[in-house]
């Protein structure tokens, strides 16, 4: 009796230290962007960005920009993420898909180098869009929001 009550007595050590050591769970996200068209009655139709107004104080050595899908579009997968040179240089294609023309679209940005590997980002930037299937998007106009630590 002795040997099952301590087997017991491991088992629920065992499992309090699992639960206190166990990683946060990761959430996955199911879009619906791939609805919008069925959903609104409207046809989707392919936009492509190009970035100009090149603010040098505020892309230092280099900007990172990765697209935030937002209604009326989502960002085509291999197509959401644009790095900037201080020379106005720009690496990687913003290619998205609309129900509708955006009149603002938003990104995640950080200052990092070309080379840089994914990390987190600073925070958020919404910017107008000039044009309509082939549309530029002026830097200098775009408005910082707040940094991610600045959200509740």
């Amino acid at each position: 009796m002795r040997f099952v009550s301590a087997f017991f007595l491991v088992l629920l050590s065992v499992n309090a230290f699992a639960d206190s050591v166990r990683p946060a769970p990761r959430v996955s996200l199911f879009s619906t962007t791939v609805d919008w068209a069925a959903v609104t009655g409207l046809p989707l139709q392919q936009y492509t960005g190009k970035i100009s107004g090149i603010n040098k104080s505020f892309v230092k050595d280099g900007l990172v920009l990765y697209y935030l899908d937002s209604f009326p579009c989502y960002g085509e997968a291999d197509s959401v993420r644009v790095w900037l040179s201080p020379s106005g240089k720009m690496s990687g294609h913003l290619r998205i898909v609309c129900v509708h023309k955006p009149e603002t679209i938003s990104f995640a940005w950080r200052n990092a180098d070309e080379n840089a590997t994914q990390a987190r980002s600073t925070g958020i930037l919404t910017c107008p869009v000039d044009g309509n299937t082939n549309f530029t998007i002026d830097i200098s106009k775009c408005t910082i929001g707040k940094n991610w630590n600045e959200y509740k």
